[in-house]
């Protein structure tokens, strides 16, 4: 799974308001992430895929919500308070919760849902907008080094576009300057991972980030 992707699946803040005592199971810093966190934030997942009842995760499946939980929170402690008052994270939250309500095969059954998670509906608005941010966050600090070269483009171009697409497709193949945008995207969006993977790694210590283990 690309990072990106991997980052941006869900974000939750503490909110579901139980004050648990339990395991602690990463931290950054001083702020620890409990188990019963970790377990919340993969329900929340399923909940916003519209997966629900959630099925019960297995120990590698929490191992890696524990993660992206970690540089979720990492990333959105970059974001400036202008990126954070920002009012069109709001707008756009609204509008994917419109969707998530169709995600449910009756509004009773999302309730139902919403319930089970001991949520309303403006906390959920909320970890739309923080996923926006996040997103933000991302584009404004690895986007600009992200551009791939020219040659990287006809490079893929001809060793990976043009056979996947004889693969599936009769010829002739879509001359470059028809997919060339199309191309230029997935490659920045490559090298995003691969910038972001490096902060990471880098920033690990400095804010000294733990994983204690499942």
């Amino acid at each position: 799974m690309a990072l990106l992707a991997f980052l941006v699946l869900a974000w939750a803040a503490p909110i579901s308001g139980a004050e648990i005592l339990d395991r602690v199971v990463a931290s950054i810093g001083d702020a620890a992430i409990t188990q019963s966190e970790v377990e919340f934030e993969y329900r929340l997942e399923r909940f916003l895929d519209g997966q629900w009842p959630p099925p019960a995760p297995d120990r590698s499946t929490l191992k890696v919500v524990c993660e992206r939980l970690v540089y979720q929170r990492l990333i959105l402690a970059q974001a400036t308070p202008d990126l954070a008052r920002d009012l069109r994270f709001e707008k756009t939250a609204a509008e994917e919760l419109n969707g998530l309500r169709k995600l449910f095969s009756s509004p009773r059954d999302y309730q139902s849902a919403l319930a089970a998670l001991h949520l309303e509906e403006n906390q959920i608005l909320s970890v739309l907008s923080d996923q926006q941010k996040i997103l933000m966050v991302i584009e404004q600090q690895w986007r600009p080094a992200a551009t791939p070269a020219a040659r990287d483009v006809v490079s893929y171009y001809r060793e990976v576009f043009t056979p996947e697409y004889l693969r599936t497709h009769q010829p002739p193949v879509p001359p470059l300057t028809e997919v060339e945008g199309q191309i230029q995207e997935v490659l920045a969006q490559k090298n995003i991972d691969e910038l972001l993977a490096d902060w990471l790694e880098q920033l690990g210590p400095s804010r000294q980030v733990h994983f204690f283990g499942l």
